[in-house]
């Protein structure tokens, strides 16, 4: 039980830390102009992606008091959970590190600025989605959350397809390399 205390510790403070910086960046964006469409899924989004921690930890900590009985033998789930919410991290960080100041929570467009093409956004559109949904597969790991983890998986993997969609409209004025000085976007 131990273990997934301190897993579930160091798994807030990771989404602490990022909400931080998100908000930090999502100032910055704004003071520079950066607009935010309409229709986005953040809402879905920022209530799923704790929640679905949360609740794993909480099937997790259950699993641990003896009450959801784990099987003896077999592979070591908690083993392989943190080496993928690992790698899934530095997947995350390495985007982040390639958007910048431009990385945030919400999608906010800066009119006149291109794509980042830089980083692992040269071989995949979407490489920190990839890594989120790594970090939530890792911790229903980690966490032997058995039924909560392909639940809230699917949950915030649904929501996040709506995402991907909502950023694939806002971002196709800048797919042919000449981002346009002016957006429209519905913004607030």
């Amino acid at each position: 039980m131990t273990f997934r205390v301190f897993a579930l510790a160091v798994i807030v403070g990771f989404m602490l830390a990022e909400a931080r910086v998100s908000r930090a960046n999502a100032r910055r964006l704004r003071e520079a102009g950066a607009v935010e469409p309409r229709g986005d899924v953040y809402l879905a989004l920022a209530l799923l992606y704790p929640a679905a921690f949360l609740l794993m930890g909480l099937e997790g900590l259950w699993r641990a008091s003896g009450a959801g009985e784990t099987p003896a033998g077999g592979p070591s789930w908690d083993v392989s959970g943190v080496l993928l919410f690992a790698a899934s991290k530095a997947l995350k960080y390495w985007a982040i590190r390639a958007l910048g100041h431009r990385w945030s929570f919400h999608v906010m467009v800066l009119p006149g600025e291109p794509l980042v093409t830089t980083g692992p956004y040269r071989y995949v559109s979407h490489p920190n989605y990839i890594a989120v949904v790594g970090e939530l597969v890792g911790t229903a790991m980690m966490m032997e959350a058995r039924v909560l983890g392909p639940i809230m998986t699917v949950a915030f993997g649904l929501a996040l397809w709506a995402r991907i969609r909502f950023e694939a409209r806002v971002l196709a004025p800048f797919r042919n390399g000449r981002p346009p000085a002016s957006l429209d976007v519905g913004g607030r």
